[in-house]
């Protein structure tokens, strides 16, 4: 009884942390590979453009920015396309920066330099839901927290379980 109630145990714990963890299959992303964020060559302006094109990114991924004498603004889809910070959503200037990825949709980020903006540094990345979601956002997100209201039951049956 007791080897069927720790199998048990431990096909429903892995499961458990699963759903309940936000970050489980998020990843760190480096913002432009081994270049880092900077200026794009004058010749590839659209550099930040393919790169960006060439992934996918998630609700719950990490965008890493690496950079010296530069900086890294997070804008809305104006400041992006008309390379405009004036009303930043938020400004980092310490060389890394690590952004999480929490929402669906476009996210927008440039250069605090608006020259450098204007020549290619900026990125737009299309956000998707998690991996793992299948639901719209609504049943979704009543899904979790009935998920969540019953994991004490859950527990318990656990823990019964596993008492000899």
């Amino acid at each position: 009884m007791a080897s069927s109630s720790m199998s048990l145990f431990s096909f429903i714990f892995p499961l458990i942390v699963f759903y309940i963890s936000p970050s489980i299959g998020a990843k760190e992303i480096e913002v432009g590979s081994y270049s880092g964020w900077r200026l794009p060559p004058s010749n590839d302006p659209e550099m930040y453009t393919k790169w960006a094109s060439s992934k996918r990114f998630h609700v719950g991924d990490h965008l890493s920015f690496k950079y010296n004498n530069d900086s890294v603004e997070v804008v809305d889809k104006v400041g992006y396309y008309h390379c405009n910070s004036t009303h930043p959503i938020s400004v980092f200037h310490d060389g890394r920066t690590i952004i999480v990825l929490d929402q669906p949709g476009p996210a927008y980020f440039v250069s605090g330099d608006e020259e450098k903006c204007k020549n290619g540094e900026r990125l737009m990345v299309e956000v998707m839901p998690k991996k793992h979601d299948t639901f719209p956002p609504e049943q979704s997100h009543s899904l979790s927290a009935g998920c969540l209201r019953s994991l004490p039951e859950f527990t318990i049956m656990v823990l019964f379980l596993l008492l000899p």
